[in-house]
């Protein structure tokens, strides 16, 4: 992928940009994707939750410190709509196992940290699952 870099660094900024709105509460991976897609003009494809994307992506397959960039997969737990299921969770790492991602606010947290955020009644705090590398992400990406 020839605009790798500035792809992650334009969805890093729009991502930052964002910190402290509630705009994306319950829509974490809205949001991880809206800041490779708003802030590049790309559209991605991916699942239609995060822990579907997780499964389609392979994150199980790399368990260590994340890559700058990198969609960042939690299992978690939890009710929407009436339906109780492992929804995941998603962030974007933003370098140095940091990871910007929709909590209650958008927020900054290190990757290992977020397994310890107290989750909203009925579902289960967040466990960690692995990354996937933008590269995987953007696998038959198109440009707007």
């Amino acid at each position: 992928m020839e605009d790798r870099e500035r792809y992650i660094s334009n969805a890093i900024r729009w991502a930052k940009e964002q910190l402290g709105s509630k705009e994306y509460l319950t829509l974490c991976l809205a949001f991880v994707e809206d800041a490779y897609e708003n802030s590049n003009n790309v559209e991605i494809f991916g699942g239609s939750t995060a822990k579907e994307s997780a499964d389609e992506y392979g994150a199980s397959d790399n368990r260590g410190v994340p890559e700058k960039g990198a969609f960042v997969f939690y299992d978690c737990f939890g009710t929407i709509n009436d339906e109780y299921e492992n929804w995941g969770h998603v962030g974007l790492c933003i370098g140095n196992g940091q990871v910007i991602h929709a909590w209650d606010i958008v927020r900054v947290e290190h990757y290992k940290d977020i397994e310890e955020l107290k989750p909203a009644p009925g579902w289960t705090s967040p466990k960690y699952i692995g990354w996937a590398a933008v590269d995987r992400v953007f696998k038959g990406y198109r440009v707007l």
